[in-house]
């Protein structure tokens, strides 16, 4: 159960909502580094830790799913080109060894799931979506415990509430991801198997940075405005803490390629089995991102409301109680 001090809805005296204005200004009398430490230790009392980990494994089981059902319909749709520009983006962002990946060769195996026929890629699909869904869930109960609150909606509304959202922002953030982090795999397929030129390659490779970030940006942060179980403030006080969690995801996913490429056993201990290992570990450390910048918007709320604890002092161990012998 979180100990992390409980962030009072905040709103200024004339009934406006908090905005980046009002968070640029509290960010300087508090201090970046004190910020900092306190998001952190708000983090790690609010069960930050426990929440990254839950969302890690619910997100990663959503994608091998996801791309084997879109491969699939992609390959029924327009021959086998689909399937090909989602396999070489696989495979040139997975740390595992080429074609012999499990990742890649499930996804690039087409003849496989032409054979296991349209009703298991839309199980596939629906699995991903229900992933997603618990995914999203999780997302509502990690946020509420960093701001300290101990109780999520009801079932209904919190699974009714995830499923809509992930409806409405799970194609914004796919893309947004796919744009950073995948972008320039994706420019190379395209001009393969669709004949793209020079002149688009290029002008996507330039483009894609600002509008990636834009879109994870105003997706985190509408995600961070609809997730707890409370009142937010404006979408540009919350664009503070999904910048942070954006940046954290770019800082890890380099981290990520360059350890990988810097050690060349990592590939060789776990085989073909190297691009799950890799999905598992970089999703731990994007979800540990999303709700470090959670943290920070809810220690910065709680600041300027004149609560800058981020925990509630240590409760010791549990009392003890006499009873009578039966």
């Amino acid at each position: 159960m979180t100990t992390a001090r409980t962030v009072p809805v905040t709103t200024e005296m004339d009934g406006d909502e908090l905005d980046a204005e009002d968070a640029w200004h509290t960010v300087r009398r508090l201090g970046v580094r004190r910020l900092a430490v306190d998001s952190f230790v708000r983090f790690r009392f609010g069960d930050g830790f426990s929440s990254s980990r839950a969302l890690a494994l619910q997100g990663a089981l959503a994608v091998v799913p996801f791309l084997l059902a879109l491969t699939g319909l992609a390959a029924d749709i327009d021959e086998e080109k689909p399937s090909r520009v989602l396999a070489a983006v696989i495979d040139a962002i997975s740390p595992g060894s080429g074609s012999g990946d499990a990742m890649v060769s499930a996804v690039s195996g087409s003849s496989t799931s032409e054979q296991a026929g349209e009703v298991a890629l839309w199980f596939g699909l629906v699995f991903a979506l229900f992933s997603m869904t618990t995914a999203m869930a999780q997302v509502e109960r990690g946020t509420n415990r960093i701001y300290g609150i101990k109780r999520d909606r009801p079932a209904q509304w919190k699974y009714g509430r995830a499923a809509v959202m992930t409806l409405l922002l799970a194609g914004p953030v796919g893309l947004g991801f796919l744009l950073l982090v995948a972008g320039s795999a994706f420019a190379d397929a395209m001009a393969r198997e669709y004949g793209w030129g020079d002149t688009l390659t290029d002008t996507f490779d330039w483009i894609r940075w600002p509008v990636g970030i834009a879109l994870l940006v105003l997706t985190i942060a509408v995600v961070l405005d609809h997730a707890p179980r409370r009142r937010q403030p404006g979408l540009s006080w919350l664009a503070l803490g999904s910048g942070i969690a954006v940046v954290l995801n770019l800082l890890t996913t380099a981290g990520l390629a360059l350890y990988v490429e810097l050690s060349p056993s990592f590939g060789d201990i776990y085989g073909p089995l190297a691009g799950v290992f890799a999905l598992l570990l970089w999703s731990l450390l994007s979800a540990m991102g999303l709700f470090f910048g959670t943290a920070v918007c809810a220690q910065l709320e709680a600041v300027r409301a004149g609560h800058p604890d981020p925990a509630y002092d240590d409760p010791g161990r549990p009392h003890g109680v006499v009873v009578d012998q039966v």
